[in-house]
């Protein structure tokens, strides 16, 4: 739960259901090529200011697929799916911008490749 019920409700807009939704969005990007995946790990005040929850509104607003979480050490981790110029422009966002509260001193990603196929239908919080 965020300790931002403002915030949260900002972002908390009626949305269609996940699973259609997710479906959709995995069509409309499987004809979309070249697909890009990139691994992220950002530091700095990224725990306790809903960076997770920010990130997850601003993928579904981007339109690109994965996953988002913390981490014990402090930071925030995933993973970005999607056409390259989507993908790009989370990474740009991960990078410079984040939640209102966040602070991000760097960001690494990793793991970038092209990729055939999507391997997730929405993007999702873990825990």
């Amino acid at each position: 739960m965020c300790p931002f019920p403002l915030a949260a409700a900002a972002v908390a807009a009626p949305r269609t259901p996940l699973r259609l939704l997710g479906r959709r969005l995995a069509a409309a990007m499987s004809t979309a090529r070249p697909l890009k995946s990139v691994d992220y790990e950002v530091f700095g005040r990224v725990q306790g200011v809903c960076f997770r929850m920010y990130t997850e509104d601003e993928a579904r607003k981007i339109g690109v697929v994965g996953w988002v979480k913390n981490t014990s050490k402090g930071t925030v981790t995933g993973q970005v799916q999607g056409p390259e110029e989507k993908v790009n422009s989370m990474k740009s966002w991960l990078s410079k911008i984040g939640s209102p509260s966040s602070r991000i001193d760097r960001t690494n990603f990793s793991n970038e490749k092209t990729i055939s196929k999507l391997e997730y239908s929405n993007f999702s919080i873990r825990y």
